[in-house]
C-alpha cells in the first residue's frame, strides 16, 4: 500500500480520516506532532498554518509515496496556494473531507484543490465512510500492479 502524508489546516479532518483509513473507532484527539504510522503520516494543522513550520511539510513529504492535501467541504477559503503541488516531487491528491456536513460546498473546494495542482480528488466523509473506500483503493493500486 502507498504511504500517504495528510496535510491541511487545524480541524480539516486529517486525524479522523487517519482513523477511518485504519478501520479504527472515530475518536477526536488533537494531533500535537507528526504521527508516523504504517501507511499514513498525520500532521498537525499548525504546520500548514504557520510560515515557520510549513516548509517542513515539504521535507516530511519525501517519506511518503503520496501527498494528500485535505480541505473540509465547508471551508470558507483555501489555505493552499495555486500550484503548491510543485513544491514536492510526489503525486499530490486532493481530499475533500466532511462531504456530509450540511453546509458542504464540494464543488467550490474541488476547484480550490485543482487550482493548487491536484489532478485526483477524493470527496469523502470519514464519519459516514462515504468515499473512504475509493481512497483506500487508490492507495492499494500500486501493490496490485507490482504483484501482477
Amino acid at each position: 500500500m502507498k504511504k500517504i502524508i495528510l496535510i491541511g489546516r487545524v480541524a480539516a479532518g486529517k486525524t479522523t480520516l487517519t482513523q477511518a483509513l485504519r478501520g479504527e473507532e472515530i475518536k477526536y484527539f488533537k494531533t500535537q506532532y507528526v504521527n508516523y504510522m504504517d501507511t499514513i503520516i498525520d500532521t498537525p494543522g499548525e504546520y500548514t498554518e504557520l510560515r515557520q513550520t510549513s516548509g517542513a511539510l515539504a521535507l516530511y513529504s519525501y517519506e511518503a509515496d503520496v501527498v494528500g492535501l485535505v480541505l473540509s467541504a465547508n471551508e470558507p477559503y483555501s489555505i493552499f496556494s495555486p500550484c503548491i503541488t510543485s513544491l514536492v516531487n510526489r503525486e499530490v491528491v486532493g481530499i475533500i473531507s466532511g462531504i456530509d456536513k450540511p453546509d458542504a460546498n464540494v464543488e467550490r473546494v474541488e476547484r480550490w484543490l485543482r487550482l493548487a495542482g491536484c489532478k485526483k480528488i477524493f470527496p469523502l466523509s470519514a464519519v459516514t465512510g462515504e468515499g473512504v473506500d475509493k481512497l483506500l483503493d487508490y492507495l492499494s493500486e500500486e501493490d496490485q500492479k507490482e504483484n501482477s
